[in-house]
Formats: C-alpha cells, structure tokens, sequence
C-alpha cells in the first residue's frame, strides 16, 4: 500500500525560540524524530508533503487573524522548515512536495486530495504542530475523506499541553486512529 507523511508547519515560527507562535522546546525536542520518518518515507519511495502554513502580511480578512500574533508571513525566515528538516528538503526537495496551506487543515483551499487520490494513496501519517489545531483539522478532514490516518505520537507537538494530550486521545477514542510511537 502506498502511503504519505504529511509534515505540518515545522517551521521556524513555530518552533525556533524566537518564532512568532512559537511552540519552543517541546516542539524542538520531536526534530530528530520528524527528520527520521521524513527521510524513511522518502527512501521507501512513498509521498512526501511540507504543508507550511502561509499569511500574508496585515490580512485584516483572514480568520485567524485576530486570534493570534502574525506568523509565517510570505516572504520571511518564519516560514522556512526548522533545523535539520531545512536541509532535508533542499537535498530531495524533488520528492518532497511543497504545499502552502492558509486554514488550519492541510486539506482545506489546497489540492492536497487530489495529490494523493492521483497516487492511490490511502494512508496518511501526519507529524508536526499544532497537535490540537493544524494537526487535529488536518486528521478530521482526513477522517471525513476516509483515509486511514496514523498519529505519529513522537512526532507532534503543541505550545498548549493539555490541548496536545486532548488530541491525542480524540483522535484515538472518537475518530478510531492508530496513534504510534517508533514506527519503521
């Protein structure tokens, strides 16, 4: 079965210290993690994608901006892939596919579907952050898809504790998703 790994938003504003909407160390500590699978899918030929969140600057129209600081802005350092994750992309950015995303799922306003269907891909793994917002809407809009969708537990993160735990266990209890830990 061909599958996917869909990496969210790990990008400097979300994780470096001195990102705009930062998640800080608990999203610095799944790096190694996130570059392991990233680097595995892509060795085992499967279908890569960076869903990068992207705003532009002073958008008094879009939904969240009056919910959050301004964040991966077009055309800033923020919206670059954080740590070694930066350097992965730019050695195989041929099989990575780069998407920007403007809603919290990475499914929402993009052709995200249409790239896996025209693949036949059914499984999706999703990593990265926010795991109680992009992460959550991403597996939602997966769920209602019907794709099979696999939690990468050691692979996500959220600058909200009790909202990362939350998720996880929704995703498990009310959506039926495997949630893993050291997948291969």
């Amino acid at each position: 079965m061909k599958k996917a790994l869909i990496v969210i938003d790990y990008t400097i504003d979300f994780v470096d210290d001195h990102g705009k909407l930062t998640c800080g160390k608990p999203a610095q500590e799944i790096e190694k993690r996130i570059c392991e699978l990233t680097e595995t899918f892509i060795n085992h030929g499967d279908f890569v994608v960076m869903a990068v969140d992207f705003h532009k600057e002073n958008d008094p129209f879009h939904p969240e901006a009056t919910l959050y600081p301004p964040h991966n802005i077009e055309g800033t350092e923020g919206r670059k892939l954080y740590g070694k994750l930066h350097s992965i992309y730019e050695t195989y950015k041929e099989n990575i596919y780069w998407m920007d995303k403007t809603r919290y799922s990475a499914f929402s306003g993009t052709d995200l579907e249409l790239q896996l269907r025209s693949r036949k891909i059914q499984e999706v793994h999703l990593v990265g952050v926010c795991t109680d917002i992009c992460v959550l809407h991403t597996a939602i809009d997966g769920f209602y898809k019907h794709f099979d969708v696999i939690i990468h537990e050691d692979a996500v993160q959220s600058f909200n504790p009790v909202g990362h735990q939350w998720a996880l266990e929704h995703f498990q209890n009310n959506l039926g998703f495997r949630v893993v830990r050291n997948y291969q």
